[in-house]
Protein backbone atom coordinates (compact mmCIF):
# COMPACT_ATOMS: atom_id res chain seq x y z
CA UNK A 1 0.00 0.00 0.00
CA UNK A 2 1.41 3.24 -1.15
CA UNK A 3 1.89 5.66 1.76
CA UNK A 4 0.86 8.92 2.11
CA UNK A 5 3.56 11.80 2.38
CA UNK A 6 2.75 15.00 3.36
CA UNK A 7 3.75 15.09 6.79
CA UNK A 8 6.62 12.55 6.61
CA UNK A 9 8.17 15.06 3.92
CA UNK A 10 7.44 18.07 5.84
CA UNK A 11 9.35 16.52 9.04
CA UNK A 12 12.91 15.41 6.89
CA UNK A 13 12.91 18.23 5.26
CA UNK A 14 12.87 19.90 8.95
CA UNK A 15 15.89 17.76 9.96
CA UNK A 16 17.73 18.19 6.98
CA UNK A 17 17.51 21.71 5.44
CA UNK A 18 18.86 23.57 7.94
CA UNK A 19 22.23 25.49 8.83
CA UNK A 20 25.37 22.97 9.23
CA UNK A 21 25.66 24.34 13.02
CA UNK A 22 22.17 24.14 14.20
CA UNK A 23 20.68 21.65 16.27
CA UNK A 24 17.44 20.39 14.95
CA UNK A 25 14.83 18.50 16.79
CA UNK A 26 11.71 18.18 15.31
CA UNK A 27 8.65 16.70 17.88
CA UNK A 28 5.99 15.17 16.52
CA UNK A 29 2.80 16.84 18.55
CA UNK A 30 1.51 12.51 18.51
CA UNK A 31 4.45 11.26 19.85
CA UNK A 32 5.50 10.92 23.60
CA UNK A 33 8.49 9.47 24.97
CA UNK A 34 7.69 6.46 26.80
CA UNK A 35 11.50 4.86 27.65
CA UNK A 36 14.76 5.38 26.55
CA UNK A 37 16.34 2.02 25.06
CA UNK A 38 20.43 1.36 26.18
CA UNK A 39 23.22 2.44 24.21
CA UNK A 40 26.55 1.42 25.83
CA UNK A 41 29.23 2.24 23.38
CA UNK A 42 27.65 4.18 20.67
CA UNK A 43 28.01 7.92 20.67
CA UNK A 44 26.15 9.00 17.21
CA UNK A 45 22.82 7.66 17.88
CA UNK A 46 20.31 7.57 20.72
CA UNK A 47 16.87 5.61 20.92
CA UNK A 48 13.58 5.77 22.69
CA UNK A 49 10.08 4.36 22.76
CA UNK A 50 7.07 6.18 22.15
CA UNK A 51 3.68 5.55 22.12
CA UNK A 52 3.52 4.99 18.93
CA UNK A 53 6.88 3.38 18.19
CA UNK A 54 10.50 4.71 18.17
CA UNK A 55 12.27 7.46 18.23
CA UNK A 56 15.72 7.63 16.00
CA UNK A 57 17.94 10.65 17.29
CA UNK A 58 21.45 10.67 15.03
CA UNK A 59 23.98 13.39 17.18
CA UNK A 60 27.33 12.57 14.57
CA UNK A 61 26.09 11.80 11.56
CA UNK A 62 29.59 13.01 10.04
CA UNK A 63 32.28 14.02 11.56
CA UNK A 64 32.95 17.08 13.82
CA UNK A 65 28.78 17.72 13.58
CA UNK A 66 26.88 19.66 15.76
CA UNK A 67 23.65 18.86 14.50
CA UNK A 68 20.87 16.51 15.43
CA UNK A 69 18.63 14.44 13.27
CA UNK A 70 15.49 13.06 14.33
CA UNK A 71 12.96 10.72 12.99
CA UNK A 72 9.88 8.98 14.84
CA UNK A 73 8.51 5.57 13.50
CA UNK A 74 5.14 4.21 14.01
CA UNK A 75 3.38 0.97 13.75
CA UNK A 76 0.15 2.86 13.46
CA UNK A 77 -0.67 3.01 10.11
CA UNK A 78 -3.10 5.76 10.63
CA UNK A 79 -0.27 8.05 12.14
CA UNK A 80 1.88 10.44 9.08
CA UNK A 81 4.99 9.02 10.68
CA UNK A 82 7.09 6.60 9.00
CA UNK A 83 5.90 3.30 9.21
CA UNK A 84 7.49 0.33 10.40
CA UNK A 85 8.61 -1.93 9.97
CA UNK A 86 10.19 -0.69 7.20
CA UNK A 87 9.11 -2.87 3.96
CA UNK A 88 11.24 -1.38 1.34
CA UNK A 89 15.11 -0.61 2.27
CA UNK A 90 17.68 1.36 -0.21
CA UNK A 91 21.27 1.16 1.90
CA UNK A 92 24.50 3.18 0.44
CA UNK A 93 27.28 1.15 2.42
CA UNK A 94 28.04 -2.30 2.17
CA UNK A 95 28.51 -1.77 6.03
CA UNK A 96 24.76 -1.80 5.83
CA UNK A 97 24.63 -5.10 4.64
CA UNK A 98 25.41 -7.15 7.64
CA UNK A 99 22.31 -5.97 9.88
CA UNK A 100 20.33 -6.94 7.08
CA UNK A 101 21.26 -10.44 7.06
CA UNK A 102 21.87 -10.95 10.69
CA UNK A 103 18.46 -9.61 11.37
CA UNK A 104 17.10 -11.72 8.57
CA UNK A 105 15.55 -9.09 6.58
CA UNK A 106 18.04 -9.50 3.48
CA UNK A 107 14.68 -9.29 1.52
CA UNK A 108 13.65 -6.10 2.34
CA UNK A 109 17.31 -4.52 0.30
CA UNK A 110 15.74 -3.27 -3.18
CA UNK A 111 18.43 -1.01 -4.25
CA UNK A 112 22.10 -0.19 -3.93
CA UNK A 113 24.74 2.02 -5.31
CA UNK A 114 27.17 -0.43 -7.42
CA UNK A 115 26.14 -3.69 -6.13
CA UNK A 116 29.45 -5.33 -7.06
CA UNK A 117 30.87 -4.04 -4.09
CA UNK A 118 28.16 -6.00 -1.74
CA UNK A 119 30.24 -9.29 -0.69
CA UNK A 120 27.27 -11.26 1.07
CA UNK A 121 26.46 -14.55 -0.45
CA UNK A 122 23.35 -14.02 0.63
CA UNK A 123 22.84 -10.56 -0.97
CA UNK A 124 24.48 -11.70 -4.20
CA UNK A 125 21.85 -14.40 -4.68
CA UNK A 126 19.27 -11.28 -4.62
CA UNK A 127 21.40 -9.09 -7.04
CA UNK A 128 21.83 -12.10 -9.66
CA UNK A 129 18.07 -12.88 -9.35
CA UNK A 130 17.53 -9.29 -9.93
CA UNK A 131 15.85 -8.30 -6.60
CA UNK A 132 18.20 -5.94 -5.87
CA UNK A 133 18.38 -2.58 -8.17
CA UNK A 134 22.06 -1.09 -9.20
CA UNK A 135 21.46 2.27 -8.60
CA UNK A 136 24.70 4.22 -9.83
CA UNK A 137 27.93 5.15 -8.31
CA UNK A 138 27.78 6.32 -4.33
CA UNK A 139 28.35 10.32 -5.14
CA UNK A 140 25.56 10.02 -7.84
CA UNK A 141 22.97 7.51 -7.14
CA UNK A 142 20.09 7.51 -9.99
CA UNK A 143 17.84 9.96 -8.76
CA UNK A 144 15.17 8.53 -11.09
CA UNK A 145 14.99 4.65 -10.62
CA UNK A 146 15.16 5.40 -7.07
CA UNK A 147 11.92 7.28 -6.81
CA UNK A 148 10.74 4.73 -9.23
CA UNK A 149 11.46 2.27 -6.41
CA UNK A 150 9.13 4.06 -4.05
CA UNK A 151 11.67 2.72 -0.93
CA UNK A 152 10.14 3.55 2.48
CA UNK A 153 13.19 4.60 3.35
CA UNK A 154 16.49 5.56 2.00
CA UNK A 155 19.87 5.19 4.54
CA UNK A 156 22.48 7.31 3.73
CA UNK A 157 25.98 8.18 4.97
CA UNK A 158 28.00 11.71 4.47
CA UNK A 159 31.10 13.53 5.20
CA UNK A 160 29.52 16.69 5.78
CA UNK A 161 25.74 18.22 5.82
CA UNK A 162 26.23 19.18 1.88
CA UNK A 163 24.97 16.09 -0.02
CA UNK A 164 22.70 17.07 -3.30
CA UNK A 165 22.16 13.81 -3.92
CA UNK A 166 20.08 13.24 -0.96
CA UNK A 167 18.59 16.50 -0.78
CA UNK A 168 17.06 16.24 -4.31
CA UNK A 169 15.51 12.77 -2.62
CA UNK A 170 14.26 14.62 0.09
CA UNK A 171 13.10 17.34 -1.94
CA UNK A 172 10.87 14.34 -3.92
CA UNK A 173 9.59 13.03 -0.79
CA UNK A 174 12.11 10.08 -0.11
CA UNK A 175 12.76 9.99 3.78
CA UNK A 176 16.33 9.65 4.78
CA UNK A 177 18.41 9.04 7.34
CA UNK A 178 22.01 9.27 7.58
CA UNK A 179 24.31 6.49 9.49
CA UNK A 180 27.12 7.41 11.29
CA UNK A 181 28.23 4.22 12.13
CA UNK A 182 31.76 5.10 10.42
CA UNK A 183 32.22 7.91 12.93
CA UNK A 184 32.47 5.72 15.88
CA UNK A 185 35.91 5.49 17.75
CA UNK A 186 34.86 1.90 19.70
CA UNK A 187 34.73 -1.10 18.12
CA UNK A 188 31.64 -2.58 19.88
CA UNK A 189 30.27 1.37 19.25
CA UNK A 190 29.78 0.73 15.70
CA UNK A 191 28.85 -2.70 15.77
CA UNK A 192 26.20 -1.25 18.36
CA UNK A 193 24.22 0.69 14.95
CA UNK A 194 22.37 -2.79 14.73
CA UNK A 195 19.95 -1.35 17.20
CA UNK A 196 18.90 1.43 14.67
CA UNK A 197 18.16 -1.40 11.94
CA UNK A 198 16.47 -3.29 15.03
CA UNK A 199 13.72 -0.46 15.13
CA UNK A 200 13.64 0.11 11.89
CA UNK A 201 12.71 -3.81 11.39
CA UNK A 202 10.39 -3.62 14.70
CA UNK A 203 13.20 -6.28 15.66
CA UNK A 204 14.49 -4.42 19.07
CA UNK A 205 15.04 -7.79 20.85
CA UNK A 206 16.44 -9.47 17.89
CA UNK A 207 18.70 -6.92 17.23
CA UNK A 208 19.56 -6.39 20.79
CA UNK A 209 20.33 -9.86 21.21
CA UNK A 210 22.80 -10.27 18.43
CA UNK A 211 24.58 -7.32 19.81
CA UNK A 212 25.04 -8.78 23.34
CA UNK A 213 26.01 -11.77 21.78
CA UNK A 214 28.89 -10.07 20.08
CA UNK A 215 29.88 -7.62 23.07
CA UNK A 216 30.03 -10.78 25.15
CA UNK A 217 32.57 -12.67 22.47
CA UNK A 218 34.42 -9.35 21.96
CA UNK A 219 34.71 -8.57 26.00
CA UNK A 220 35.72 -12.71 26.24
CA UNK A 221 38.14 -12.89 23.62
CA UNK A 222 39.96 -9.38 25.12
CA UNK A 223 40.00 -10.87 28.33
CA UNK A 224 41.49 -13.93 27.65
CA UNK A 225 45.00 -11.86 26.36
CA UNK A 226 45.19 -9.33 28.85
CA UNK A 227 48.39 -11.19 30.58
CA UNK A 228 50.36 -11.87 27.89
CA UNK A 229 53.04 -10.45 26.64
CA UNK A 230 52.47 -7.47 24.21
CA UNK A 231 54.19 -7.89 20.72
CA UNK A 232 55.03 -4.51 18.66
CA UNK A 233 52.49 -3.51 16.13
CA UNK A 234 52.65 -1.27 12.80
CA UNK A 235 50.43 -1.11 10.19
CA UNK A 236 49.14 0.79 6.58
CA UNK A 237 51.72 1.37 4.02
CA UNK A 238 52.22 4.61 1.63
CA UNK A 239 50.40 6.11 -1.45
CA UNK A 240 52.14 8.39 -3.09
CA UNK A 241 55.20 8.72 -0.65
CA UNK A 242 52.74 9.20 2.27
CA UNK A 243 52.32 6.92 5.03
CA UNK A 244 48.85 5.87 5.99
CA UNK A 245 48.32 4.70 9.55
CA UNK A 246 45.27 4.85 12.20
CA UNK A 247 45.27 7.04 15.18
CA UNK A 248 45.56 5.25 18.43
CA UNK A 249 42.65 6.51 19.70
CA UNK A 250 40.75 5.18 16.58
CA UNK A 251 38.72 1.63 16.18
CA UNK A 252 41.50 0.40 14.49
CA UNK A 253 44.02 1.78 17.52
CA UNK A 254 41.70 0.09 19.96
CA UNK A 255 41.35 -3.36 18.39
CA UNK A 256 45.29 -3.65 18.16
CA UNK A 257 44.90 -2.73 22.25
CA UNK A 258 42.34 -5.02 23.09
CA UNK A 259 44.21 -7.74 21.28
CA UNK A 260 46.92 -7.56 23.15
CA UNK A 261 49.11 -5.78 20.92
CA UNK A 262 51.43 -3.27 21.68
CA UNK A 263 50.60 -0.23 18.44
CA UNK A 264 53.71 2.11 17.72
CA UNK A 265 51.56 5.12 17.65
CA UNK A 266 49.12 4.23 20.71
CA UNK A 267 49.63 8.27 22.36
CA UNK A 268 48.10 9.61 18.92
CA UNK A 269 44.64 10.84 18.96
CA UNK A 270 42.57 12.13 16.19
CA UNK A 271 40.06 11.34 13.43
CA UNK A 272 40.80 10.46 10.24
CA UNK A 273 44.08 8.64 9.44
CA UNK A 274 47.63 9.42 10.85
CA UNK A 275 49.91 10.31 7.43
CA UNK A 276 53.98 10.07 8.24
CA UNK A 277 56.86 9.98 5.79
CA UNK A 278 58.44 6.72 5.18
CA UNK A 279 61.55 7.88 7.25
CA UNK A 280 59.71 8.81 9.91
CA UNK A 281 57.85 5.48 9.87
CA UNK A 282 60.80 3.50 9.45
CA UNK A 283 62.58 5.56 12.94
CA UNK A 284 59.46 4.30 14.88
CA UNK A 285 58.76 1.18 13.83
CA UNK A 286 61.52 -1.05 12.03
CA UNK A 287 61.72 -3.37 14.82
CA UNK A 288 58.22 -3.88 14.89
CA UNK A 289 57.22 -7.57 15.57
CA UNK A 290 54.00 -7.67 13.28
CA UNK A 291 52.41 -5.53 10.25
CA UNK A 292 48.93 -5.15 9.64
CA UNK A 293 46.49 -4.26 7.37
CA UNK A 294 49.58 -2.94 4.63
CA UNK A 295 46.72 -1.15 2.63
CA UNK A 296 45.47 -3.13 -0.38
CA UNK A 297 48.89 -5.25 -0.61
CA UNK A 298 48.44 -8.95 -0.81
CA UNK A 299 51.98 -9.91 -1.94
CA UNK A 300 55.53 -8.89 -0.95
CA UNK A 301 57.10 -8.90 -4.36
CA UNK A 302 54.11 -6.10 -4.98
CA UNK A 303 55.44 -4.07 -2.15
CA UNK A 304 59.13 -3.67 -3.03
CA UNK A 305 57.79 -3.41 -6.61
CA UNK A 306 56.00 -0.21 -4.98
CA UNK A 307 58.87 0.45 -2.90
CA UNK A 308 61.79 -0.99 -2.07
CA UNK A 309 62.31 0.71 1.68
CA UNK A 310 59.65 -2.09 2.90
CA UNK A 311 62.35 -4.63 3.08
CA UNK A 312 64.33 -3.01 6.01
CA UNK A 313 61.35 -3.32 8.35
CA UNK A 314 61.53 -6.27 10.37
CA UNK A 315 57.84 -7.41 10.30
CA UNK A 316 59.10 -7.16 6.33
CA UNK A 317 61.96 -9.12 6.82
CA UNK A 318 60.38 -12.40 9.01
CA UNK A 319 57.36 -12.21 6.80
CA UNK A 320 55.27 -10.68 9.86
CA UNK A 321 52.92 -9.20 7.21
CA UNK A 322 49.20 -9.83 7.72
CA UNK A 323 46.15 -8.64 5.52
CA UNK A 324 42.49 -8.53 4.92
CA UNK A 325 42.18 -7.64 1.35
CA UNK A 326 42.75 -11.54 -0.09
CA UNK A 327 39.54 -12.20 0.86
CA UNK A 328 36.67 -11.15 -1.21
CA UNK A 329 33.02 -11.53 -2.77
CA UNK A 330 32.37 -12.79 -6.12
CA UNK A 331 32.39 -9.38 -7.65
CA UNK A 332 35.21 -8.50 -5.76
CA UNK A 333 34.02 -6.36 -2.94
CA UNK A 334 36.85 -6.75 0.14
CA UNK A 335 34.84 -8.69 2.77
CA UNK A 336 36.44 -6.81 5.81
CA UNK A 337 35.42 -3.69 4.36
CA UNK A 338 31.63 -4.98 4.52
CA UNK A 339 31.45 -6.81 7.03
CA UNK A 340 34.29 -5.85 10.13
CA UNK A 341 32.53 -2.96 12.22
CA UNK A 342 29.51 -5.43 12.30
CA UNK A 343 31.73 -7.93 13.61
CA UNK A 344 34.49 -6.77 16.18
CA UNK A 345 34.91 -9.66 18.19
CA UNK A 346 35.50 -11.69 14.89
CA UNK A 347 38.72 -8.96 13.88
CA UNK A 348 40.01 -9.26 17.18
CA UNK A 349 40.01 -12.96 17.63
CA UNK A 350 42.32 -12.95 14.46
CA UNK A 351 44.09 -9.99 15.77
CA UNK A 352 44.84 -12.38 18.81
CA UNK A 353 45.32 -15.46 16.43
CA UNK A 354 48.27 -12.78 15.01
CA UNK A 355 49.90 -11.66 17.72
CA UNK A 356 49.89 -14.50 20.41
CA UNK A 357 50.60 -18.02 19.25
CA UNK A 358 49.35 -19.76 22.39
CA UNK A 359 45.76 -18.35 22.04
CA UNK A 360 45.43 -18.30 18.47
CA UNK A 361 41.74 -19.78 16.85
CA UNK A 362 41.98 -22.66 14.54
CA UNK A 363 41.63 -20.37 11.16
CA UNK A 364 41.39 -16.26 10.42
CA UNK A 365 37.81 -15.04 9.38
CA UNK A 366 39.03 -11.61 7.83
CA UNK A 367 43.25 -11.85 7.46
CA UNK A 368 45.78 -14.06 5.74
CA UNK A 369 49.27 -13.53 5.98
CA UNK A 370 50.61 -11.61 2.63
CA UNK A 371 51.85 -14.34 -0.07
CA UNK A 372 55.31 -14.57 -1.56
Amino acid sequence: MKRSLPLIYLIICCLFISCKNEKHIVSNEFETVTDTLEVKYAKGFELFETNYGYRITVNSPWPGSKDTLQLDLSRNASQSNLQIPIKKFIATSTTHIPPLVLLEESDKLIGFPDTDYISSSEMRQRIDAGKVEDLGANETINLERTITLQPDLVMGYGIDADNPTYQSMIDAGIPVLYNGDWTEQHPLGRAEWIKVFGVLFDKEKEAFEIFNKIEADYLAAKASVKDLEKPTVMAGATWKDVWYLPYGNSWQGKLIHDAGGNYIYKDTNGSGSLSYSIESVLKDAQTADFWIAPSQYTTYSKMLEDNKSYKLFKAFKEKQLYTFAIRKGATGGVIYYEEASMRPDLVLKDLISIFHEKAATSEFYFFDKLEE
